[in-house]
């Protein structure tokens, strides 16, 4: 499973979970394993606020965008997200919400 971001500011974090061919987004499961090779999956089909785009499967993988969240202060490796490949089944390491800025005494 590769999954890209788009970061977005947004007060509701994310939390995934992969199990095969299911994504769980923050408790609610898409199960794609109906995705055949080659097929694609419109965006609008999921009834979900956190997919970005469209999901697709080729070379047996599956291809999906989802919205990242961060916080008011995110860092760099947030706001430029690198995609992400997911092959074992478990939660699924995000880049950091928001970082923290030092008190300037």
């Amino acid at each position: 499973m590769q999954i890209k971001f788009s970061p977005m500011r947004r007060d509701l974090r994310l939390a995934l979970v992969r199990s095969g061919d299911t994504l769980t987004i923050n408790g609610e499961a898409f199960d794609f394993s109906p995705l055949p090779e080659g097929a694609t999956l419109p965006r609008e089909a999921m009834d979900s606020e956190w997919f970005a785009g469209p999901v697709e499967r080729e070379g047996g993988v599956l291809h999906l965008s989802l919205i990242l969240p961060h916080g008011p202060n995110p860092p760099l490796e947030t706001l430029m997200a690198e995609p992400v490949i997911v092959t074992d089944d478990g939660p699924v390491t995000l880049p950091p919400y928001d970082q923290e800025i030092p008190d300037a005494d």
